[in-house]
């Protein structure tokens, strides 16, 4: 084999081209009859996607490994969210457990690889059927977009008050991370109310179609589906340009300067009620106690839109009734 291998480096080196016989099994081969050439071929879908897929959260960091514990698997790590989403379940059905030999959120997780070792293996895991949401009960409906928010939703109980007052029993209060299901919905906070952004009427694929773009015209004469999702998941001014005429920022009328001064203003009121963590490295942390439940609830409604991550993109006025509620009860003497 190393002779027959050195041969064919002279022959290259000389300027001979070489050409290895191809054995029986490869001449019988006729790719027109092999599913598998759907994806894997000469072009560069697979590839391209991997590559904008590994410069996401998503795709990087180790928040996976989490996914060992029952109670974090059904969000954190690829196989029990796969099995979870495709049977329609919470992220904490008492079915779910951690996995041993856990492996990161990839191409499988989301979409069902291998199914039919056709197109159709790039359809959604669980059919991107409405969400039912665990912590709220509220269904959310946003196209593919559901798909996101079997996760993208809160995850840790709204606290409870008993005789005007809130018991915090954790260093983490609040709803968890990535909690933009009920932020479009305009729910999930405490102490006031709002109703669903038009994001979630107007955008038909909700999350997709503005953190991936647009898929664009399809060429009837392509077999490929239509690939130009943005698997960054970075969000782009000008999939906003399509609806939002003009648009230059995603500072759009000055929202995410209004919320960052709310949240920058609503931090040290918490903190001066002695309900937040000021110590370096551990921002934003709640100090276990009980507490009014004004004071409860303006941390709680203060993570949400922290949490949310979008400083009021998402839902502009549901961002702003929130931490003005938080303001205007903790300002209070």
């Amino acid at each position: 084999m190393r002779l027959f291998a050195a041969a064919a480096a002279l022959l290259v080196l000389f300027g001979v081209a070489f050409q290895p016989k191809a054995s029986a099994a490869q001449e019988m081969i006729d790719p027109e009859t092999i599913p598998c050439v759907a994806c894997h071929n000469e072009t560069t879908l697979i590839v391209s996607k991997q590559a904008q897929f590994h410069h996401s959260p998503h795709g990087s960091g180790e928040s996976y490994i989490r996914g060992t514990n029952g109670n974090c698997a059904g969000c954190h790590g690829s196989e029990a969210a796969e099995a979870r989403i495709e049977a329609h379940l919470p992220p904490h059905a008492p079915s779910i457990k951690g996995v041993v030999n856990v492996s990161p959120i990839n191409c499988r997780t989301c979409h069902d690889i291998h199914d039919s070792y056709t197109l159709e293996d790039f359809s959604l895991v669980g059919d991107a059927a409405p969400v039912q949401l665990e912590m709220t009960g509220t269904l959310f409906d946003g196209g593919a977009g559901n798909l996101c928010a079997n996760c993208h939703q809160i995850r840790n109980e709204l606290p409870m008050s008993s005789n005007g007052e809130v018991t915090i029993e954790t260093t983490r209060f609040g709803p968890h991370h990535g909690v933009e299901a009920q932020m479009l919905l305009g729910e999930g906070g405490l102490g006031v109310t709002s109703a669903p952004n038009t994001h979630l009427r107007k955008v038909e694929d909700t999350c997709v179609d503005c953190h991936m773009g647009p898929v664009g015209e399809k060429d009837p004469a392509d077999p490929l589906p239509a690939v130009a999702r943005n698997h960054t998941f970075e969000a782009e001014v000008s999939y906003c340009a399509a609806c939002h005429t003009g648009m230059a920022s995603f500072n759009q009328e000055g929202v995410q300067t209004e919320i960052q001064e709310l949240l920058d203003e609503v931090r040290p009121l918490l903190i001066a009620k002695g309900i937040m963590d000021d110590r370096e490295g551990r921002e934003n942390r709640s100090i276990e106690g009980t507490y009014p439940e004004e004071v409860a609830y303006a941390m709680w409604n203060y993570m949400v839109v922290l949490e949310d991550g979008s400083r009021g993109m998402h839902h502009p006025d549901w961002a702003r009734k929130l931490l003005k509620y938080a303001r205007d009860v903790l300002s209070e003497p």
